[in-house]
Parts: C-alpha cells; structure tokens; sequence
C-alpha cells in the first residue's frame, strides 16, 4: 500500500463524518466545496464512498483529481457516463459522472445531476 492511499484511508476515515454533518452546498457556482462521493466499482461492483473537493457548474459538479496517477478511483468514469452520488450536509444528489484527461495531464470528473 502506497503512502498516498494509506493517507487518503486516513483523511477518509476522519474527515467524511465532519463532511456528512457539517458541508454546505456552495451558494454560486464556481466556489468550491466538499462532499462524499459513492459509486460502484466498475470491475468489483463494490460500493465506494470518499471525501473529493468540487466545483459548482450550472448543471452540476467538477472535481478536479489531485495526483491522478497515484489514484484509480476516476478510472471508474473514464470510458462511459456511469451513476455516482454526491452527499453534502445529509443531502444526496445523484448524477452521470464522466472522467476526462487533458494534454497535461489534469483530470476532472465532471458530474450532470439528473
């Protein structure tokens, strides 16, 4: 296990209940918030939850993958539009998640709410 998923289970483990009870939907698009991202596993089909960063848009989310190549999680929305759910202070939302790369490297995750 690398350092980087050994402290992501940590921050996950500490951090999602704080999120869950205490984060606010950003008021204008374009702040940044926190939330618990769930999605089923693509290959497994195991649920998955963990605390991401996002970005308001006018028609949902983006969340920008800190590290991508030490990461496997946005790999789950990489080839095809696939459900994930975003829970911010006891709300869910639940939309299509897509993962895109660009030329240097940076990945976002953009979420459409239904």
């Amino acid at each position: 296990m690398t350092t980087v998923t050994t402290a992501g289970r940590w921050v996950n483990k500490i951090a999602m209940p704080l999120v869950r009870k205490f984060s606010r939907w950003p008021s204008t698009t374009g702040r940044l918030g926190m939330a618990v991202l769930s999605y089923r596993g693509h290959r497994s089909g195991r649920h998955f939850s963990l605390v991401v960063g996002f970005h308001r848009t006018s028609d949902g989310i983006v969340i920008k993958v800190q590290l991508p190549d030490r990461k496997r999680w946005w790999r789950n929305f990489r080839h095809q539009r696939r459900a994930a759910t975003l829970e911010v202070a006891g709300e869910q939302r639940t939309g299509d998640a897509l993962a895109t790369r660009d030329d240097q490297g940076h990945v976002h995750v953009h979420i459409d709410f239904d």
